[in-house]
Protein backbone atom coordinates (compact mmCIF):
# COMPACT_ATOMS: atom_id res chain seq x y z
CA UNK A 1 0.00 0.00 0.00
CA UNK A 2 1.07 3.67 -0.69
CA UNK A 3 2.12 6.06 2.47
CA UNK A 4 -0.71 8.33 3.81
CA UNK A 5 -0.32 11.16 6.12
CA UNK A 6 -2.74 11.46 9.43
CA UNK A 7 -3.34 14.88 11.28
CA UNK A 8 -4.89 15.44 14.48
CA UNK A 9 -6.43 18.25 15.76
CA UNK A 10 -6.25 17.82 19.66
CA UNK A 11 -8.62 18.73 21.83
CA UNK A 12 -9.91 18.00 25.53
CA UNK A 13 -13.01 16.05 25.03
CA UNK A 14 -12.70 15.70 21.36
CA UNK A 15 -10.02 15.69 18.77
CA UNK A 16 -10.42 15.67 14.94
CA UNK A 17 -8.41 13.54 12.18
CA UNK A 18 -7.98 13.76 8.83
CA UNK A 19 -5.88 10.90 6.43
CA UNK A 20 -4.74 12.29 3.24
CA UNK A 21 -2.53 10.11 0.35
CA UNK A 22 0.38 11.60 -1.54
CA UNK A 23 -1.68 13.65 -3.57
CA UNK A 24 -3.23 15.65 -0.79
CA UNK A 25 -6.47 14.30 -1.32
CA UNK A 26 -8.49 12.85 1.38
CA UNK A 27 -9.18 9.52 2.54
CA UNK A 28 -10.56 9.87 5.78
CA UNK A 29 -11.95 13.23 7.92
CA UNK A 30 -13.64 11.94 11.08
CA UNK A 31 -14.52 13.95 15.17
CA UNK A 32 -13.42 11.50 18.01
CA UNK A 33 -13.85 11.59 21.67
CA UNK A 34 -11.08 11.50 23.60
CA UNK A 35 -11.66 8.27 24.66
CA UNK A 36 -9.67 5.04 24.38
CA UNK A 37 -12.19 2.66 22.41
CA UNK A 38 -12.46 5.55 20.07
CA UNK A 39 -8.90 6.47 19.64
CA UNK A 40 -8.22 2.78 18.70
CA UNK A 41 -10.90 2.47 16.16
CA UNK A 42 -9.41 5.50 14.49
CA UNK A 43 -5.99 3.74 14.90
CA UNK A 44 -7.56 0.61 13.35
CA UNK A 45 -9.75 2.49 10.53
CA UNK A 46 -6.70 4.15 9.30
CA UNK A 47 -4.28 1.31 9.12
CA UNK A 48 -7.20 -0.01 7.32
CA UNK A 49 -6.21 2.56 4.61
CA UNK A 50 -2.03 1.78 4.96
CA UNK A 51 0.27 0.04 6.69
CA UNK A 52 2.75 2.76 6.44
CA UNK A 53 1.49 6.01 8.03
CA UNK A 54 3.06 8.69 9.17
CA UNK A 55 0.64 10.68 12.43
CA UNK A 56 1.03 14.56 13.15
CA UNK A 57 -0.35 16.46 16.06
CA UNK A 58 -0.62 19.83 17.49
CA UNK A 59 -0.42 19.40 21.17
CA UNK A 60 2.49 17.14 22.69
CA UNK A 61 0.62 16.89 26.48
CA UNK A 62 -2.49 17.87 28.08
CA UNK A 63 -5.72 16.46 26.42
CA UNK A 64 -3.34 15.14 23.61
CA UNK A 65 -1.61 12.59 26.35
CA UNK A 66 -4.08 9.56 25.53
CA UNK A 67 -4.00 9.66 21.83
CA UNK A 68 -0.59 10.30 21.60
CA UNK A 69 0.26 7.03 23.64
CA UNK A 70 -1.71 4.87 22.43
CA UNK A 71 0.25 5.70 18.80
CA UNK A 72 3.36 5.13 20.42
CA UNK A 73 2.53 1.95 21.85
CA UNK A 74 1.26 0.85 18.57
CA UNK A 75 4.90 2.18 16.98
CA UNK A 76 3.39 4.46 15.01
CA UNK A 77 5.31 7.82 13.94
CA UNK A 78 4.19 10.69 15.46
CA UNK A 79 5.56 14.46 14.99
CA UNK A 80 4.59 17.55 16.69
CA UNK A 81 3.77 20.84 15.26
CA UNK A 82 3.19 23.88 17.34
CA UNK A 83 -0.22 25.85 17.07
CA UNK A 84 1.53 28.81 15.70
CA UNK A 85 3.20 26.61 12.87
CA UNK A 86 -0.15 25.82 11.70
CA UNK A 87 -1.93 28.42 12.10
CA UNK A 88 0.80 30.40 9.70
CA UNK A 89 0.59 27.62 7.39
CA UNK A 90 -3.14 27.42 7.42
CA UNK A 91 -3.21 31.15 5.47
CA UNK A 92 -1.73 29.31 2.13
CA UNK A 93 -4.61 27.33 1.77
CA UNK A 94 -7.65 28.34 0.70
CA UNK A 95 -10.33 29.75 2.58
CA UNK A 96 -10.33 32.09 5.29
CA UNK A 97 -12.71 29.64 7.65
CA UNK A 98 -11.26 28.05 10.38
CA UNK A 99 -12.72 24.23 11.40
CA UNK A 100 -11.17 21.29 13.24
CA UNK A 101 -11.26 19.52 10.10
CA UNK A 102 -9.41 22.00 7.92
CA UNK A 103 -6.49 22.25 10.42
CA UNK A 104 -6.49 18.52 11.17
CA UNK A 105 -5.55 18.66 6.89
CA UNK A 106 -3.12 21.57 7.53
CA UNK A 107 -1.35 18.82 9.74
CA UNK A 108 -1.19 16.12 7.93
CA UNK A 109 -0.22 18.44 4.57
CA UNK A 110 2.39 19.81 6.85
CA UNK A 111 3.70 16.64 8.06
CA UNK A 112 3.57 15.01 4.03
CA UNK A 113 5.87 17.74 3.02
CA UNK A 114 8.05 19.03 6.10
CA UNK A 115 10.83 17.05 7.11
CA UNK A 116 12.47 19.35 10.28
CA UNK A 117 9.51 18.28 12.54
CA UNK A 118 10.17 16.95 15.58
CA UNK A 119 9.26 13.36 16.36
CA UNK A 120 7.56 12.14 19.75
CA UNK A 121 8.86 9.70 21.29
CA UNK A 122 7.70 7.63 24.67
CA UNK A 123 9.27 9.81 27.40
CA UNK A 124 11.78 8.40 29.90
CA UNK A 125 9.67 7.92 33.42
CA UNK A 126 11.95 9.87 35.69
CA UNK A 127 11.61 13.02 33.02
CA UNK A 128 7.73 12.36 32.42
CA UNK A 129 7.48 12.76 36.71
CA UNK A 130 10.30 15.63 36.56
CA UNK A 131 8.24 17.70 33.75
CA UNK A 132 5.07 17.36 35.74
CA UNK A 133 7.17 18.16 39.10
CA UNK A 134 8.74 20.93 37.93
CA UNK A 135 5.38 22.40 36.73
CA UNK A 136 3.63 22.53 39.71
CA UNK A 137 5.90 24.03 41.41
CA UNK A 138 6.13 26.83 38.45
CA UNK A 139 2.28 27.19 39.09
CA UNK A 140 3.21 27.32 43.30
CA UNK A 141 6.16 29.92 42.61
CA UNK A 142 3.51 32.35 40.15
CA UNK A 143 0.96 31.95 43.02
CA UNK A 144 3.27 32.70 45.54
CA UNK A 145 4.38 35.92 43.73
CA UNK A 146 0.78 37.10 42.77
CA UNK A 147 0.35 36.56 46.87
CA UNK A 148 3.26 38.56 48.18
CA UNK A 149 2.13 41.35 45.94
CA UNK A 150 -1.31 41.43 47.00
CA UNK A 151 0.26 41.27 50.80
CA UNK A 152 2.64 44.45 49.94
CA UNK A 153 -0.58 46.43 48.39
CA UNK A 154 -2.84 45.89 51.64
CA UNK A 155 -0.04 46.76 53.62
CA UNK A 156 1.18 49.63 51.92
CA UNK A 157 -2.27 50.91 52.34
CA UNK A 158 -1.88 50.82 56.43
CA UNK A 159 1.67 51.01 57.21
CA UNK A 160 3.87 51.74 54.37
CA UNK A 161 6.77 52.30 56.80
CA UNK A 162 6.71 48.39 58.04
CA UNK A 163 6.18 47.27 53.92
CA UNK A 164 9.34 49.63 53.52
CA UNK A 165 11.47 47.68 56.01
CA UNK A 166 10.16 44.49 55.32
CA UNK A 167 11.51 41.31 53.01
CA UNK A 168 8.50 39.94 52.52
CA UNK A 169 9.89 36.48 50.62
CA UNK A 170 11.44 35.66 54.08
CA UNK A 171 10.09 33.81 56.45
CA UNK A 172 10.89 36.45 59.59
CA UNK A 173 8.66 39.40 58.26
CA UNK A 174 5.58 36.81 57.66
CA UNK A 175 5.88 35.86 60.94
CA UNK A 176 5.72 39.15 61.89
CA UNK A 177 2.54 39.99 60.08
CA UNK A 178 0.93 36.76 60.81
CA UNK A 179 0.98 38.20 63.97
CA UNK A 180 1.27 42.26 64.13
CA UNK A 181 0.20 44.34 61.37
CA UNK A 182 -0.59 47.92 62.55
CA UNK A 183 1.68 50.92 64.04
CA UNK A 184 -0.22 50.97 67.66
CA UNK A 185 -0.31 46.47 68.18
CA UNK A 186 3.07 47.13 67.84
CA UNK A 187 3.75 49.78 70.22
CA UNK A 188 1.96 48.46 73.01
CA UNK A 189 4.08 45.61 72.45
CA UNK A 190 7.48 47.10 72.30
CA UNK A 191 10.78 45.86 70.80
CA UNK A 192 12.02 43.40 73.91
CA UNK A 193 8.63 41.68 73.95
CA UNK A 194 8.14 41.48 70.26
CA UNK A 195 11.54 40.43 70.40
CA UNK A 196 10.89 37.97 72.29
CA UNK A 197 7.81 36.80 70.42
CA UNK A 198 9.89 36.34 67.62
CA UNK A 199 12.09 33.94 69.10
CA UNK A 200 9.91 31.96 70.58
CA UNK A 201 8.90 31.59 66.87
CA UNK A 202 12.10 30.05 65.65
CA UNK A 203 13.28 33.90 64.16
CA UNK A 204 16.43 34.78 63.07
CA UNK A 205 17.71 37.94 63.59
CA UNK A 206 14.86 38.37 65.84
CA UNK A 207 16.45 41.50 67.39
CA UNK A 208 17.18 43.57 63.96
CA UNK A 209 13.45 42.67 62.82
CA UNK A 210 11.79 43.99 66.08
CA UNK A 211 14.06 47.04 66.25
CA UNK A 212 13.21 47.43 62.66
CA UNK A 213 9.57 47.52 63.03
CA UNK A 214 9.30 49.48 66.47
CA UNK A 215 11.29 52.35 64.62
CA UNK A 216 8.57 52.22 61.45
CA UNK A 217 5.58 52.07 64.06
CA UNK A 218 7.28 54.81 65.78
CA UNK A 219 7.05 57.17 62.71
CA UNK A 220 3.32 56.19 62.35
CA UNK A 221 0.64 57.82 64.92
CA UNK A 222 -2.08 58.27 62.26
CA UNK A 223 -4.45 55.48 61.96
CA UNK A 224 -5.77 55.12 58.38
CA UNK A 225 -9.24 54.17 57.36
CA UNK A 226 -10.20 50.42 56.87
CA UNK A 227 -6.95 49.58 58.75
CA UNK A 228 -9.04 46.79 61.12
CA UNK A 229 -10.38 45.29 58.47
CA UNK A 230 -7.31 45.25 56.09
CA UNK A 231 -4.88 44.40 59.03
CA UNK A 232 -7.00 40.87 59.29
CA UNK A 233 -6.53 40.24 55.52
CA UNK A 234 -2.46 41.19 55.80
CA UNK A 235 -2.87 38.29 58.39
CA UNK A 236 -4.52 36.05 55.98
CA UNK A 237 -1.72 36.71 53.20
CA UNK A 238 1.22 36.27 55.55
CA UNK A 239 -0.32 32.72 56.09
CA UNK A 240 -1.06 31.98 52.74
CA UNK A 241 2.81 32.92 51.73
CA UNK A 242 3.71 30.87 54.35
CA UNK A 243 2.04 28.11 53.53
CA UNK A 244 3.37 28.42 50.00
CA UNK A 245 6.93 28.67 51.17
CA UNK A 246 6.23 25.29 52.65
CA UNK A 247 4.51 23.41 49.60
CA UNK A 248 7.62 24.87 47.53
CA UNK A 249 9.99 23.27 50.19
CA UNK A 250 8.34 20.22 49.99
CA UNK A 251 8.23 20.05 45.91
CA UNK A 252 12.09 20.66 45.61
CA UNK A 253 12.63 17.96 48.06
CA UNK A 254 10.64 15.67 46.05
CA UNK A 255 12.42 17.36 42.42
CA UNK A 256 15.52 16.72 44.05
CA UNK A 257 14.70 12.61 44.88
CA UNK A 258 13.90 11.90 41.75
CA UNK A 259 16.68 13.83 39.83
CA UNK A 260 19.06 11.63 41.68
CA UNK A 261 17.30 9.01 39.84
CA UNK A 262 18.28 10.15 36.12
CA UNK A 263 21.35 8.99 34.82
CA UNK A 264 22.89 12.25 33.86
CA UNK A 265 22.19 13.72 37.25
CA UNK A 266 26.26 13.96 37.84
CA UNK A 267 26.64 14.88 34.57
CA UNK A 268 23.94 17.96 34.61
CA UNK A 269 24.80 19.25 37.90
CA UNK A 270 28.71 19.22 37.15
CA UNK A 271 28.11 22.38 35.12
CA UNK A 272 28.58 25.89 36.94
CA UNK A 273 25.59 27.42 37.60
CA UNK A 274 22.87 24.13 36.83
CA UNK A 275 21.96 23.11 40.28
CA UNK A 276 19.23 20.77 41.11
CA UNK A 277 16.03 22.90 40.02
CA UNK A 278 17.63 24.30 36.90
CA UNK A 279 18.93 21.07 36.25
CA UNK A 280 15.25 19.51 36.33
CA UNK A 281 13.89 22.12 34.44
CA UNK A 282 16.34 21.24 31.11
CA UNK A 283 15.45 17.86 31.70
CA UNK A 284 11.71 18.54 31.67
CA UNK A 285 12.12 20.87 28.93
CA UNK A 286 14.11 18.63 26.56
CA UNK A 287 13.57 15.59 27.51
CA UNK A 288 16.88 14.50 28.27
CA UNK A 289 17.75 12.84 24.43
CA UNK A 290 19.76 15.38 22.85
CA UNK A 291 20.11 12.76 19.79
CA UNK A 292 16.47 14.51 18.91
CA UNK A 293 17.78 17.70 18.09
CA UNK A 294 20.93 16.63 16.05
CA UNK A 295 23.41 19.56 16.65
CA UNK A 296 24.20 21.87 19.67
CA UNK A 297 23.55 24.57 17.34
CA UNK A 298 19.35 23.28 16.83
CA UNK A 299 19.27 22.71 20.93
CA UNK A 300 20.23 26.70 21.06
CA UNK A 301 17.76 27.57 18.37
CA UNK A 302 15.30 25.74 20.43
CA UNK A 303 16.47 27.53 23.14
CA UNK A 304 16.35 30.99 21.95
CA UNK A 305 19.71 31.86 22.78
CA UNK A 306 21.15 31.91 19.07
CA UNK A 307 20.20 34.62 16.89
CA UNK A 308 18.51 34.65 13.89
CA UNK A 309 19.06 36.34 10.80
CA UNK A 310 16.99 38.49 8.95
CA UNK A 311 18.48 39.42 5.36
CA UNK A 312 16.89 41.15 2.88
CA UNK A 313 18.02 42.39 -0.26
CA UNK A 314 21.22 44.04 -0.04
CA UNK A 315 21.10 43.77 3.56
CA UNK A 316 23.04 41.07 5.35
CA UNK A 317 24.53 39.95 8.57
CA UNK A 318 21.42 41.60 10.41
CA UNK A 319 20.63 39.74 13.38
CA UNK A 320 17.73 39.39 15.81
CA UNK A 321 15.97 37.62 18.52
CA UNK A 322 14.45 34.87 17.47
CA UNK A 323 10.70 34.68 18.14
CA UNK A 324 9.86 30.86 18.16
CA UNK A 325 11.66 29.00 20.70
CA UNK A 326 11.14 27.34 24.28
CA UNK A 327 10.72 29.60 26.74
CA UNK A 328 11.15 27.55 29.43
CA UNK A 329 14.45 26.30 28.45
CA UNK A 330 15.31 29.63 27.54
CA UNK A 331 14.89 31.04 30.93
CA UNK A 332 17.27 27.26 32.29
CA UNK A 333 20.23 28.72 29.88
CA UNK A 334 19.77 32.60 30.72
CA UNK A 335 19.24 32.20 34.24
CA UNK A 336 22.03 29.10 34.74
CA UNK A 337 25.00 31.72 32.69
CA UNK A 338 24.04 34.67 35.12
CA UNK A 339 24.54 32.26 38.16
CA UNK A 340 27.60 30.83 36.68
CA UNK A 341 29.51 33.93 36.65
CA UNK A 342 29.39 35.02 40.18
CA UNK A 343 30.78 31.28 40.68
CA UNK A 344 32.91 29.99 37.57
CA UNK A 345 36.25 32.02 36.50
CA UNK A 346 35.44 30.96 33.10
CA UNK A 347 32.27 32.24 32.52
CA UNK A 348 33.40 35.20 34.48
CA UNK A 349 36.36 35.68 32.02
CA UNK A 350 33.80 35.25 29.10
CA UNK A 351 31.04 37.76 30.74
CA UNK A 352 33.76 40.35 31.50
CA UNK A 353 35.47 40.09 27.24
CA UNK A 354 31.65 40.69 26.05
CA UNK A 355 31.29 43.72 27.82
CA UNK A 356 34.54 44.88 26.98
CA UNK A 357 33.33 44.78 23.45
CA UNK A 358 30.25 46.50 23.86
CA UNK A 359 27.89 44.27 24.60
CA UNK A 360 24.89 45.02 27.04
CA UNK A 361 24.39 43.05 30.28
CA UNK A 362 21.73 41.03 28.45
CA UNK A 363 23.59 40.76 25.20
CA UNK A 364 26.68 39.16 27.01
CA UNK A 365 24.84 36.84 29.47
CA UNK A 366 22.77 35.25 26.05
CA UNK A 367 26.51 35.36 24.29
CA UNK A 368 27.61 33.06 27.70
CA UNK A 369 24.58 30.90 27.67
CA UNK A 370 24.85 30.17 24.09
CA UNK A 371 28.55 29.30 24.51
CA UNK A 372 27.51 27.24 27.51
CA UNK A 373 24.76 25.10 25.15
CA UNK A 374 27.97 23.98 23.31
CA UNK A 375 29.74 22.49 26.79
CA UNK A 376 26.74 20.72 28.34
CA UNK A 377 25.93 19.10 24.81
CA UNK A 378 29.53 17.78 24.43
CA UNK A 379 29.18 16.71 28.58
CA UNK A 380 25.99 14.82 27.82
CA UNK A 381 27.20 13.10 24.47
CA UNK A 382 30.43 11.79 26.54
CA UNK A 383 28.79 11.37 29.45
CA UNK A 384 31.65 13.35 31.41
CA UNK A 385 31.13 15.68 34.27
CA UNK A 386 32.14 19.06 33.86
CA UNK A 387 36.41 20.16 34.18
CA UNK A 388 38.06 23.82 33.65
CA UNK A 389 40.12 21.95 31.92
CA UNK A 390 39.16 19.52 29.67
CA UNK A 391 40.97 15.47 29.03
CA UNK A 392 41.95 16.56 25.64
CA UNK A 393 43.91 19.72 26.79
CA UNK A 394 45.41 17.67 29.51
CA UNK A 395 46.65 14.70 26.87
CA UNK A 396 48.22 17.60 24.85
Amino acid sequence: MAAIWAGIDAGKTHHHCVAIDESGRRLLSRRVANDEPELLQLLGDVLGLSDEVTWGIDLADGGAALAIAILLNHDQPVLYLSGRAIHRASEGYRGEGKTDAKDAAVIANQVRIRRDLHPLRTGDETVTDLKILTGRRMDLVADRTRTVNRLRAQLTSIFPGLERGLDLTNTGPLTLLAGYQTPAALRRLGTKRLETWLRNRSVRNAEQLAETALQAAERQHTSLPGEKLTAQLVHTLAKEVTALNQQVAEIDKLIEARFRQHRDFEVITSMPGLGIILGAEFLAATGGDMAIFGTPDRLAGFGGVAPAPRDSGKISGNLRRPQRYNRRLQRVFYTSALFSIRHCEESRRFYDRKRAEGKRHTQAILALARRRVNVIWALLRDGRTYEVVPPAALAA
